[in-house]
């Protein structure tokens, strides 16, 4: 009695959820947890995958929009973001399943195929469409107006969730004597979650420009979203879409969510993005020494321990003016 009483004082507790998200709290409580660390681990690869960008998907503590005004408009980084955290959503919720964690879920039964030749199906297959059926109820339950933005986002949630299936994999296992094969089990298995952010930051290089249609349906006035531009390739489900230019991100701006790139550390042999050159925008750079203490002159010990010196080294920082 206790437990069922504390489930909605949990959900109740977590701030900005929509009342279809509550409800969806409730109902699975179970897997919430797996939820939270999904966006998490979300946001965690976004800081990765932009950490040598002028925006690196700094989050800010105390708002209910993690990523402050950023996400007000529908950039290429408003689709990045709703991509990857929807696949973290996806990702832990079927990882979790397939651990036992729950008892609402589990492994996938409906093995996709029947075996190859030498061998047959066996561990632990991923629920991926279980994982990615908790994502969509709950990342998709705000978008749910008829406007362009709802439409941006329903689109660029479903190509995180896609960017999984289209990546899963057989992974396998030998059973015999002395290592042999005589037998070997295979499953379906997600891949790292690296692997899934390089491929969406992939999509977000390549993301579509789109343009908003009104036309006037039953309901009343509803937004559509088209490709700019009509010699390129309409994007896919698996493509991320936005319909507004980002800023620069070079200055601090409150407005945009900007916090620019003074004292950013840059790659000062780069001639990329990450380079001194257009990491700080032209405003120069400067540079100071640090040290650092290392490890150093490790030796192998029979048997088994290595032994090492402490070092200290010297290395130039170079951070944006």
């Amino acid at each position: 009695m206790f437990l069922f009483g504390f489930f909605p004082i949990l959900c109740g507790s977590i701030p900005g959820l929509v009342p279809k998200q509550l409800r969806f709290c409730r109902n699975y409580v179970e897997i919430m947890p797996s939820v939270a660390e999904g966006v998490k681990i979300g946001i965690q690869e976004c800081q990765h995958q932009f950490r040598g960008r002028r925006w690196n998907c700094t989050t800010v503590n105390d708002s209910l929009a993690i990523f402050g005004p950023v996400l007000d408009k529908a950039t290429r980084e408003s689709a990045f973001v709703h991509a990857i955290a929807s696949a973290g959503v996806a990702f832990a919720v079927t990882r979790s399943c397939a651990e036992g964690s729950a008892t609402i879920c589990g492994c996938d039964t409906r093995h996709k195929g029947s075996p190859g030749e030498g061998w047959k199906w066996g561990g632990c297959s991923e629920d991926v469409e279980f994982g990615s059926m908790v994502s969509r109820e709950f990342a998709d339950a705000r978008e749910n107006r008829p406007d362009a933005r709802s439409a941006m986002n329903r689109h660029n949630n479903e190509a995180g969730r896609t960017s999984i299936i289209e990546l899963m994999h057989l992974k396998c296992k030998c059973h015999g004597l002395s290592g042999s094969c005589e037998v070997k089990t295979c499953w379906w298995s997600q891949p790292d979650f690296r692997v899934i952010g390089d491929y969406l930051k992939d999509k977000y290089d390549s993301a579509s420009e789109m343009v908003v249609e009104k036309h006037r349906e039953s309901r009343g006035w509803v937004e559509t979203l088209r490709p700019k531009y009509n010699f390129f390739k309409a994007p896919t489900e698996k493509d991320l879409v936005y319909y507004e230019n980002s800023p620069n991100f070079c200055e601090p701006n409150p407005e945009t969510g900007s916090f620019g790139t003074r004292d950013r550390i840059c790659n000062v042999t780069s001639h990329g993005i990450d380079g001194c050159d257009l990491l700080c925008c032209g405003r120069g750079h400067n540079t100071r020494t640090e040290k650092r203490k290392e490890k150093c002159h490790c030796i192998f010990h029979w048997c088994c321990y290595v032994r090492c010196q402490e070092c200290i080294r010297v290395y130039d920082v170079h951070t944006c003016k």
